[in-house]
């Protein structure tokens, strides 16, 4: 059997993801601690597993609408309106998704032909430009620098644009770098855009964690935006629900419906304890002021400017994060790439990291590092990166 003239190839060529590749070493490497995957450490609060797990003895184990919970729609609308000064229909402008993933790959599904361009701000969420690929688009990365913050600006969105750019995805606070972009800036992207027809994909999964006295803005909510953008986030970062795997998709009725079409389709819901913890999530943030978040934040405030202040004091450049719960520090001094860089801490000093490499040819020269664990791993991780450095 020739499997190779089997598989389609828009999946064979594209490689395995760079992050996972690390992780799977740790998990077999006695006494390492790993860096690498961006998951909270925290455990989703009691209250979130109290309502799933009543609701698994209350019998509810069936699917749900394929848009998702009614309950959970209203509450996610009531939420943008609150917290971003952005409206939507939670009758026919907000999917329930499994994870913000899901919705990424919808999005790109529901809008790109073969040979359309999708721009993607560098480095960037390795999952961004397979599911161009997937799709058999063209992803165009755009390259931010740490001289900018890593941020968009107006003139590298000009010069990326063609006439087969058919959508601009937006990924802050961005992971790797932990760059964030203010409502200043994020206008002048809109200034830009306001002339052509290409869909904005915000992924806006980060937008509570921000630091430094720093306020998200919904790109939705930039005068003349919201009839171009798809706002994707969820559960996951904000509320310590990763293996739930609850997400939401929001916009305009007419870029929803495709993309809804394709969920009905395939996915058909997301699980019913995941929604209903989601329910309770949004419930108990709104009862409380979000004081569950506000916490976390603060913590990982905390261990952020622990890293920061380590590795610019050990030699490794390292501009200040604003947002999600990574830095993204240069290796460029110690002459090796970002390859060799973590793959030499990872067996000399059983640390892991993720190379710049793994979000986009212009990530090399840098790391990922992130700070989503305790405190007391972080400090070991950081006197052995030290002592890495410093053999070096």
């Amino acid at each position: 059997m020739k499997y190779e003239r089997m598989i389609n190839r828009r999946v064979a060529d594209v490689p395995p993801s760079g992050i996972r590749k690390f992780f799977d070493i740790v998990t077999q490497m006695p006494g390492a601690i790993s860096l690498g995957v961006g998951e909270p450490d925290f455990v989703t609060p009691w209250s979130i597993r109290d309502a799933a797990i009543q609701s698994i003895e209350d019998g509810q184990t069936q699917y749900t609408s394929n848009w998702g919970l009614e309950s959970l729609r209203e509450k996610i609308a009531a939420y943008l309106r609150m917290r971003y000064r952005v409206s939507y229909s939670p009758k026919d402008e907000v999917i329930v998704t499994v994870g913000a993933s899901e919705g990424i790959d919808l999005a790109m599904r529901a809008l790109v032909c073969p040979g359309d361009e999708v721009l993607i701000p560098e480095p960037s969420y390795v999952s961004y430009a397979p599911t161009v690929t997937f799709a058999g688009g063209v992803a165009v990365p755009v390259k931010t620098s740490a001289a900018d913050c890593f941020a968009l600006t107006p003139q590298a969105l000009r010069e990326a644009i063609t006439e087969k750019t058919k959508a601009l995805i937006l990924p802050y606070p961005n992971n790797p770098t932990g760059g964030v972009m203010s409502r200043g800036q994020l206008m002048e992207i809109a200034r830009v855009l306001e002339e052509t027809d290409i869909a904005v994909i915000s992924d806006e999964i980060y937008s509570e964690l921000v630091y430094g006295g720093h306020e998200h803005t919904a790109f939705a909510s930039i005068a003349g935006m919201r009839e171009r953008t798809i706002t994707l986030n969820g559960f996951s970062k904000a509320f310590a629900m990763t293996g739930w795997r609850v997400g939401y998709a929001c916009g305009p009725r007419e870029l929803i419906a495709p993309m809804f079409k394709i969920h009905q389709y395939t996915m058909l819901c997301a699980s019913m304890q995941g929604q209903v913890a989601a329910d309770r999530a949004l419930g108990r943030a709104f009862e409380t002021g979000f004081e569950d978040v506000r916490t976390m934040v603060r913590s990982y405030d905390r261990r952020r400017r622990l890293m920061v202040e380590n590795l610019n004091d050990m030699g490794l450049d390292c501009f200040e994060p604003l947002g999600a719960f990574y830095v993204f520090p240069s290796i460029q001094k110690t002459g090796l790439t970002s390859d060799e860089f973590c793959t030499r801490l990872l067996m000399e000093q059983k640390v892991a990291c993720v190379p710049g490499t793994a979000f986009g040819a212009s990530g090399e020269g840098h790391i990922r590092c992130s700070y989503a664990t305790s405190l007391e791993n972080l400090n070991e991780a950081l006197k052995r990166i030290r002592a890495f450095v410093q053999s070096l």
